[in-house]
């Protein structure tokens, strides 16, 4: 353990990364057996007590000065933060014990001993006992806002309070040990944080993943209770709501794909040498991992011989590929675990996402456009697409007549799907509709060319240029005898004098008349010329 945060945190960088942590209390002391007077002018303790617990008096005096500040802050329950327990590797002064020093204290599942999870002051003691011993677990007790218990290396212990704590300081020195007054203790929660913050495993988390599951790009959810401890459940979209209703509070979770049933190819590309990580899936169902590196792998294949499925992970962070993360939010839905997940690029793109709402106007670059003619926009480091109807209020063949690839648009946002990580734009939506402007018209009597026709009638261009809007001559308004055919009456390229009689915007629809054209022409009515647009 380092001299700043216990193995298995995300910490703090000298790059300045925001940092998402505990409170700092006003009065701090480092506890230890070390007398000031056997240091060096460098600090360091150079006398003849061990860095090891005595499992006695010293221990002893340890627990009950950290009892004499608890109960001068009148602190009867302490909250377990950022528990953990060993790796693959024991890096205690002392052997591992079973139960990573926490048998007699949780039961074997360590049902109990999870981050948020609060216990009596005893069970704290009992907890500082067995990180004094350095057995393996380790956790920071906390009362938010009012008290912190720390254990370190090498027998440090840091107390920090809210108020002063003379009496317990008092104590401790007639208890053989010597407090010193710190700024801060180094054990401190100090974790990076992403822009845009923790992935809670909220409502949208369980859609997106519900939704990886049905299209079987999801398979295994991988839940972290404790630091180096996790278990895997296998998701089928009848089994979700299950897994989800008995995870441990706060766990850190971890999506990930199927694990492979060639399992066979799986042991042929183990690597030639280097530590990883084998996940296999029993006949009965039960997924487990194993660490091990080229010595252990003939041993493994023993082992592994008979599994339904498995894979082969890296322990290089930047080799493991999850779909995405989250950490289980309190039943209130507020996260306040503190630890953070290393983020996918699902879980970026989320971070985006959350702040996009319908309505909002963003621009973007016009990235690709697609063989099947949707438009992909980068929106500062999330695709967003846009359909072919969202490009123009106007009919267009192809995305080419209105953007071009690397051009700069502004767009609307019609709808942000966390569940599927889409984003829907639209050009049009910030345009003025020309079909607007037409209802102003019903009632006038125009020419124009006849550009299509259907079974039912025959479509009119009723503006002068190439993307005009077309209006629909039904059969019965093409003349005043019965009509089987357009064709019978009208052909393509024919101009045809009709009367608009509806324009509505909202149904794209314009209804024209050839007949009442004609009897209002009879009529003497003034005959306007199909209006030229720009």
């Amino acid at each position: 353990m380092s001299s700043t945060a216990p193995p298995g945190s995300r910490l703090t960088t000298s790059q300045g990364a925001p940092l998402v942590g505990g409170d700092v209390l006003p009065y701090v002391y480092r506890i230890t057996k070390y007398d000031p007077a056997d240091r060096d002018q460098h600090g360091s303790y150079v006398g003849a007590a061990e860095a090891i617990s005595d499992h006695g008096p010293v221990e002893d005096a340890y627990l009950r000065a950290v009892a004499a500040f608890a109960a001068g802050a009148g602190i009867d329950q302490l909250a377990i933060r950022e528990p953990q327990v060993p790796g693959f590797v024991h890096f205690g002064l002392e052997p591992a014990v079973s139960g990573h020093g926490l048998a007699g204290i949780f039961p074997p599942d360590l049902t109990g001993y999870h981050d948020g999870a609060t216990v009596p002051v005893a069970i704290g003691l009992e907890l500082v006992r067995a990180m004094l011993r350095d057995t393996g677990a380790w956790c920071r007790l906390e009362v938010e806002g009012a008290f912190a218990v720390h254990v370190g290396w090498d027998q440090y212990v840091y107390v920090g309070t809210s108020t002063p704590p003379d009496r317990a300081v008092a104590r401790t020195r007639s208890l053989g040990l010597f407090p010193e007054r710190m700024d801060a203790s180094p054990y401190d929660a100090a974790f990076e944080e992403e822009e845009g913050g923790q992935r809670p495993a909220d409502d949208d988390f369980w859609a997106q993943l519900c939704m990886a599951v049905s299209m079987g790009s999801a398979a295994i959810l991988e839940e972290c209770y404790v630091s180096n401890a996790s278990r895997r459940h296998r998701l089928t979209s009848d089994t979700v709501d299950a897994v989800r209703a008995r995870l441990t509070p706060r766990a850190q979770l971890t999506v990930w794909p199927d694990l492979s049933p060639d399992v066979g190819t799986v042991l042929a590309g183990l690597p030639d040498e280097g530590l990883v990580e084998v996940v296999r899936e029993d006949e009965n169902g039960q997924i487990t991992s194993t660490v091990v590196d080229e010595t252990q792998f003939a041993e493994l294949a023993g082992h592994v011989d008979g599994a339904r499925a498995a894979t082969v992970l890296s322990l290089d962070i930047d080799q493991r590929h999850p779909l995405f993360t989250a950490v289980l939010p309190d039943s209130d839905g507020v996260l306040r675990a503190r630890w953070r997940t290393e983020p996918t690029p699902s879980d970026r793109h989320w971070a985006i996402l959350k702040t996009l709402r319908s309505g909002q106007t963003c621009t973007g670059t016009v990235t690709e456009i697609a063989s099947f003619g949707v438009t992909f926009v980068d929106i500062g480091g999330f695709t967003a697409m846009i359909n072919i109807p969202e490009l123009s209020w106007r009919y267009i063949g192809h995305p080419s007549d209105v953007v071009a690839v690397g051009q700069e648009i502004t767009a609307e946002i019609l709808g942000v799907d966390m569940a599927r990580q889409q984003v829907q734009l639209s050009l049009k939506s910030l345009q003025v509709d020309p079909m607007e402007e037409l209802v102003q018209q019903v009632g006038q009597i125009i020419t124009g060319p006849v550009t299509k026709l259907v079974p039912f009638g025959a479509f009119v261009r009723v503006e002068d240029r190439d993307d005009g809007f077309e209006g629909l001559v039904h059969n019965s308004e093409l003349a005043e005898r019965h009509v089987e055919r357009p064709e019978d009456v009208v052909q393509v390229g024919d101009t045809l004098t009709v009367k608009i009689l509806v324009v509505d915007p909202t149904r794209r629809r314009i209804l024209l008349s050839h007949t009442q054209a004609l009897a209002a022409d009879s009529g003497g009515a003034d005959l306007v010329a199909v209006p030229r647009r720009p």
